[in-house]
């Protein structure tokens, strides 16, 4: 990777790190099960290690960033980082494999493909297209993924694993005790911690040799794809969140307010989005036509 000095780059480099580890601890397998024990484990271990990393008191012990005295809104400012990256993803990645499994089961017809998608970017991620799209545009194709069939569900399920892995490790590491205020989740720190280390160094050499469910469950304790981690970690954002929505009063959630899509932009007329597309194929047109003749007068002369 070409590595700027920034934060990103940094969880992307243990991130990285994380892979590489990994492949080293099941190098010993035979070849067939040299892999992660389900196709989201490597992103998951990966993610896991980049949550402790990413956290204040890590940048601190590393000299990143200064010393700071315990401050709620310090927290609520990280924790809204965090959740932009990983809570809003979710949607995205549902609905990434929902599109793709909904036309490989002719749900939707090759018709419908590129308004198939904003119907359930709308509907899972409460996101329209800033102007109105038709059959002619196929905008799931932007998405790497899409045109090289690679499935994406991995990514849906690592995010909820790396919060049940991390779970595991920070209280392997005694760095998260449930229920003690004083070291809640989202403040866990790894860093140097042997015990931590041991659980996932066995998580890792297994590779594919095991079944996910029992690689799992000698990890965490649970054989079972579990939330509430995620939720833990995000719980002091969650009430901060509900306290502020109901002193404001704030509306939560979105409303449907037109279609984003047609079957042609011809025919959308001036619904939505519409009459922006007709309007400018016009004006292009006459321009077009005005500087044709434009042109001609000058050949003529």
């Amino acid at each position: 990777m070409c590595a700027n000095v920034n934060m990103k780059d940094l969880i992307t480099a243990h991130h990285e790190m994380a892979h590489i580890h990994y492949f080293m601890a099941y190098k010993n397998q035979p070849k067939v099960f040299r892999d992660g024990a389900n196709p989201a484990f490597h992103e998951a271990i990966g993610e896991a290690i980049g949550l402790s990393v990413g956290t204040p008191k890590h940048l601190q012990a590393l000299g990143l960033v200064p010393v700071s005295v315990e401050d709620t809104a310090v927290d609520i400012n990280y924790l809204y980082q965090m959740a932009l990256d990983k809570i809003a993803f979710l949607p995205f990645a549902f609905v990434m494999d929902k599109w793709r499994y909904d036309v490989f089961n002719s749900k939707v017809g090759k018709e419908e493909y590129n308004c198939h998608w904003h119907i359930l970017r709308e509907q899972y991620q409460g996101i329209k297209p800033p102007v109105l799209r038709s059959e002619i545009n196929f905008d799931p194709g932007s998405k790497y993924h899409i045109p090289a069939n690679i499935p994406y569900l991995r990514y849906f399920v690592s995010t909820l694993l790396q919060f049940q892995i991390y779970r595991a490790l920070c209280q392997a590491a005694g760095q998260y005790v449930p229920g003690d205020y004083t070291k809640p989740l989202h403040k866990c720190d790894i860093y140097r911690s042997k015990e931590a280390g041991n659980i996932l160094r066995q998580l890792m050499e297994k590779g594919s040799s095991q079944s996910w469910r029992d690689v799992l469950f000698q990890a965490t304790g649970d054989s079972r794809l579990d939330g509430s981690a995620l939720r833990e970690y995000f719980r002091p954002l969650e009430d901060w969140l509900r306290n502020e929505n109901l002193r404001t009063g704030e509306f939560v959630g979105w409303l449907y307010d037109g279609d984003y899509c047609k079957q042609s932009i011809e025919t959308a007329g001036l619904q939505v989005y519409g009459g922006f597309y007709n309007a400018c194929s016009q004006h292009f047109a006459n321009i077009f036509i005005l500087i044709v003749c434009l042109l001609l007068s000058r050949i003529t002369r």
